[in-house]
This record gives structure tokens, C-alpha cells and sequence, in this order.
């Protein structure tokens, strides 16, 4: 990681943090009335070098939800808490991981980290070098397909981004990922 991309989610990620502080108060208020269980979900990821982190999300899903990809949950839909699709279709569940940046865990583009325990993804990355990449918040497969993408795809766009990489490139993938944002582009649930 250079030292202006750093610099850049130090910056980032605690003026986000100040500015949404009123937002993720709210949100983390409407997850203790709403269900039962933490504000926070902390899951092990795969991050740089495929050291393990733990990364903070909203939870949207009830306790007893399994620890894996909701892509590989039938029925996932029904396990999701009162404000859980909502807060997903959104991405308000995401805005703990500016923590994750603020602490070096993570970069605001890179590749989505991995669970722990999605060890096919894992080995692909590793076999193409991405994993000497900084996980992101986003990244090139996320704005390219998302949820709707396989992980060939998803593989081959993060070795995309690999060989691409740059803070302009960055700014891009930003830029794309507000816009499907907005749009609730390619978000399955």
C-alpha cells in the first residue's frame, strides 16, 4: 500500500467516522429495539497477506444465522432482521468497516475480504497474487457486478484491479460504487 493511499484513508475514514456518527447512533438504536442480539456482528476475514481480522458490520441477520456467504444461505431472506434488508440495500450496514480502515485492516478499494471459511475464494485469490492486496470497503468486482458476479468473475476483476491499481483508479471505483449505491445496483437482498 502507498503512502498517499494510507494517508488518504487515514483522512477518510475519520472525517466519515465524525460525520456519520449521528447516522450509525440512529441505525445502531433501531438494531437494539428492533431484535435481539448485538448492534455489531464481527466476522473473521481474510485480510492482507491472508492474515485473519475481525471486521465489524451492522448486523442484519438474527443470531442464529449461519457464519457464512448469505449468497449460500437458502432462504436467507428469512433470517434477516426486521431492518436487515433495509439497512443492506443501503449499504448502512458497511459504515463500521471505516473502523476497520482506520485501523489498517482494511483500505477504502481492494478487494472485498473473505470470510474465513470461504476457502475456494481464498485459494483462487492467493493463485492470482491478490491477496498481497489491502482488502476494500470496495472495490473493481464490487462495482462491476457485486452480489451478481461468480467468483471466477469476481476473481478475474480483482486481478483486474491488481494490475490496474492506482489513486486515480481509486477515485473511479469510489465514484462508481456512490452511484450504484444510489441506484441499489446489483444488490441480491
Amino acid at each position: 500500500m502507498t503512502i498517499s493511499k494510507r494517508i488518504f484513508d487515514l483522512l477518510a475514514s475519520s472525517g466519515l467516522l465524525l460525520f456519520l456518527s449521528l447516522p450509525m447512533l440512529i441505525i445502531s438504536l433501531m438494531i437494539l429495539f428492533s431484535s435481539k442480539g448485538p448492534v455489531l456482528f464481527w466476522s473473521n476475514r481474510i485480510g492482507l497477506n491472508n492474515k485473519v481480522f475481525r471486521m465489524p458490520k451492522f448486523r442484519t441477520m438474527r443470531v442464529s444465522a449461519p457464519i457464512m456467504a448469505t449468497h449460500l444461505i437458502k432462504n436467507s431472506e428469512e433470517l434477516l432482521t426486521p431492518i436487515g434488508s433495509f439497512l443492506r440495500r443501503f449499504s448502512l450496514d458497511e459504515f463500521p468497516q471505516l473502523y476497520s480502515i482506520l485501523k489498517g485492516d482494511m483500505s477504502f478499494v481492494g478487494p472485498r475480504p473473505a470470510l474465513f471459511n470461504q476457502y475456494d475464494l481464498i485459494e483462487m485469490r492467493e493463485i492470482k497474487g491478490i491477496n498481497k492486496l489491502m482488502p476494500g470497503l470496495t472495490g473493481w468486482a464490487q462495482v462491476n457486478g457485486r452480489d451478481n458476479i461468480s467468483l471466477l468473475d469476481k476473481v478475474e476483476l480483482d486481478s483486474e484491479y491488481l494490475q490496474r491499481q492506482s489513486f486515480i483508479f481509486d477515485i473511479k471505483i469510489i465514484k462508481l460504487t456512490i452511484l450504484k449505491v444510489i441506484k441499489r445496483d446489483d444488490v441480491s437482498h
